[in-house]
């Protein structure tokens, strides 16, 4: 039933990018939306692990590295019947880890310097089983794909935006009076739902791996402590890149690494950390997490 809601949910976030390629340029404007979308979805079903990686300066570590971190995903891989993921440490001091790659076969678990400063050793096996759970449900491909479309549609919304001001479509009065509202329509209502949909999408597969990372650890409260001191820790030391990167990747990471409340909270593609706590809490209390 999840894959099934993500997949409506990605089916529609295609559907507006057509819609708004339509709007700018008809039926031709429509057909390259679509081409856009199927290139976009490709090149992210491709390249987006080795992108998101040397984006934060990754540094792929071996047994003899870092023998207690890669022993614990090796040990955590067999438990989920997954094959052994790429492990990599990232520079930053903030707090946090993702999992990236199309598949279990071609997967990529990092986690930060600042993440092995703070937890101990129960803490760190809650993150990671929650990150490999995304790589068993093929989480982190979903997501890049939803925020790829996302950002597309935002950008051709400010191609309306641009059209709009220089009377783009007035073809007669009434047909350009038309076509004047649609361009206004969807310079507003598009990137609204576009970002909507990604937070669906992004916030479903969180619960998810929630879930699947408590079962396979068999420890739902550890991940709940762990997320306790992530989501503290990332609001004192802010991950140290550019807004524009921050924003294209935070759907990635376990705690959201972008600082803020009040609006932008509502708009997160993360869930309420309390609400994240509390449905771990509650599985430790009714042995849920013992039913797979």
């Amino acid at each position: 039933m999840n894959m099934f809601r993500t997949t409506v949910l990605l089916a529609l976030m295609t559907a507006l990018l057509v819609w708004v390629g339509s709007v700018l340029g008809g039926h031709q404007g429509a057909v390259i939306a679509f081409v856009i979308a199927a290139a976009m979805n490709f090149f992210s079903y491709w390249f987006s692990d080795k992108i998101v990686i040397k984006m934060y300066q990754g540094q792929e570590i071996t047994s003899q590295d870092d023998p207690e971190l890669y022993g614990m995903v090796q040990d955590l891989t067999q438990r989920a019947g997954l094959p052994m993921p790429k492990v990599y440490m990232l520079p930053q001091e903030t707090p946090n880890a993702f999992a990236t790659g199309r598949n279990p076969q071609h997967a990529a678990v990092a986690v930060t310097a600042g993440i092995r400063r703070i937890l101990d050793k129960r803490e760190l096996a809650g993150v990671l089983g929650h990150e490999l759970a995304h790589v068993a449900n093929r989480d982190i491909l979903v997501s890049t794909i939803a925020a790829t479309l996302a950002g597309a549609i935002s950008y051709l919304a400010q191609m309306a935006q641009w059209a709009a001001i220089f009377g783009g479509g007035h073809r007669d009065d009434r047909e350009g009076g038309s076509n004047m509202i649609s361009l206004l329509v969807m310079m507003i209502v598009a990137p609204l739902a576009a970002m909507l949909i990604q937070m669906a999408v992004s916030r479903s597969r969180e619960y998810g791996a929630d879930v699947g990372g408590a079962r396979t650890t068999g420890d739902p409260l550890a991940l709940a402590s762990a997320l306790r001191k992530l989501h503290l820790g990332s609001q004192h030391i802010p991950l140290e890149t550019s807004q524009a990167t921050a924003s294209a990747t935070a759907h990635m990471f376990i705690v959201n690494p972008l600082t803020g409340g009040g609006l932008a909270s509502l708009f997160s593609t993360h869930p309420p950390m309390e609400d994240r706590i509390a449905r771990l809490e509650a599985m430790a209390r009714d042995h849920s997490y013992m039913r797979r």
